[in-house]
């Protein structure tokens, strides 16, 4: 089976340069990495550089990027950088997969969001500092090239923890997590740690937010290669390593089991149209189902069950939707396990025609075989046939292919 899943594991946090470091050691050549950097054409002269090394015990690599003949600062206030105006045109006009610009675009628009909204001002006058600089601006865009080039299908991540120092920033000192990265990871978990340094960077929160499909501990995975991204500094009581595992869901269990939160709630005061919209605006903010029962509520009253699914990371989110956009005074959130039957999407010929179809396995055992509806519609109306009809022609297409 093919290595489409990546798991970051980040026990001590993540940066740009640490999740580069790890898909470097994963196998991806730095020339991938060289090749994104050249299509930028950036006015700084950029060499970029691996390092064997060792952190808490550990081998692994890091990823250097070095300007010749200027001085580098650690200290986050000393980067000058670019505007989001800048940023965009620079990788608009760049020579990148479009896939790759795209998710790099995408990252620094996190970014830009978080920094319009933390100094109340429009996303367009946005001017980055720590972001902005060369070595951060090489890092989005190397981690957008390495993803492409491993051609992962789903990313996943251990919850991001952050120290509980301070960190100085272009406008000052701040008690962490610095406040892009709080911002940016807005919504999904994070915990702190008693250790006095920065561990997740703006940058790597951008990574994150940006990157990753769930949040939580892995669970029936099957790595085949895993690597080791190095941090700067040595920690006194943990290797600071970002560990990046690349598999897949094992299939031992015939099935994939994850986290996801139940949120629900009594409604006896709503209209139909307005429960309509309302499950309209969850599924359209990531909910990954919402449904209404009908409920008999107190004194015999009808009334409605309004159930919500979501991943962990957007559950705050979504909770907070269900009362602005329904009458609900309160609701209920409960963790719960989800259990799934293994996916997979083909499109078979029929004798009326192509159909998309999703498939449902329980380990290697097909158990579900469910033809696009607008397909069969489509195929229909133009022979003059029941939908029905194309629907049994797409599942023996399947039958005879298996």
């Amino acid at each position: 089976m093919a290595a489409t899943h990546l798991h970051l594991d980040c026990p001590s946090g993540i940066s740009g340069d640490m999740f580069c470091a790890s898909l470097l050691h994963l196998g991806v050549p730095l020339a991938v990495f060289q090749e994104a950097v050249s299509s930028l054409h950036l006015t700084e002269k950029v060499i970029l550089k691996t390092e064997q090394a060792v952190r808490g015990g550990l081998a692994g690599l890091r990823f250097l990027v070095e300007e010749p003949g200027h001085h580098h600062h650690q200290s986050h206030g000393h980067h000058h950088g670019r505007n989001w105006a800048e940023i965009r045109d620079l990788l608009q006009k760049s020579k990148l997969a479009p896939e790759v610009r795209d998710s790099s675009l995408g990252m620094f628009q996190r970014v830009a969001e978080a920094e319009a909204k933390l100094h109340g001002v429009p996303v367009e006058t946005v001017h980055f500092h720590e972001v902005g600089a060369v070595d951060s601006i090489v890092d989005l865009v190397c981690a957008a090239a390495g993803i492409h080039h491993l051609k992962v299908t789903e990313i996943t991540a251990s919850v991001p923890v952050d120290g509980t120092g301070t960190v100085q920033c272009a406008h000052g000192n701040f008690p962490l997590p610095a406040p892009a990265t709080a911002e940016i990871l807005r919504g999904i978990p994070i915990r702190q740690l008693d250790v006095p340094h920065e561990l997740t960077t703006p940058t790597g929160a951008a990574i994150l937010a940006h990157v990753v499909n769930r949040f939580g501990p892995l669970e029936s995975f099957s790595a085949d290669l895993i690597g080791y991204g190095l941090g700067t500094r040595d920690l006194p009581d943990r290797p600071n390593v970002l560990r990046a595992f690349l598999g897949h869901i094992s299939s031992v269990s015939g099935n994939a089991t994850d986290t996801v939160f139940e949120i629900r709630t009594h409604l006896d005061d709503i209209t139909g149209e307005q429960l309509a919209h309302a499950i309209d605006r969850l599924m359209a903010e990531g909910a990954l189902d919402a449904a209404v029962s009908p409920l008999v509520m107190k004194k015999g009253r009808p009334g409605h069950l309004l159930t919500v699914l979501a991943l962990p990371a957007d559950a705050e989110k979504l909770a907070s939707l269900v009362l602005r956009e329904t009458t609900a005074f309160g609701l209920r959130l409960e963790r719960i396990e989800r259990r799934t039957l293994r996916r997979e999407e083909k499109t078979v010929q029929t004798p009326h025609g192509p159909v998309r179809l999703k498939l449902g396995y329980l380990g290697k055992q097909l158990v579900q075989i469910h033809p696009e509806d607008a397909d069969c519609r489509k195929l229909a109306e133009k022979a003059k046939i029941s939908p029905a009809v194309v629907s049994a022609a797409a599942r023996a297409a399947v039958d005879t292919a298996q």
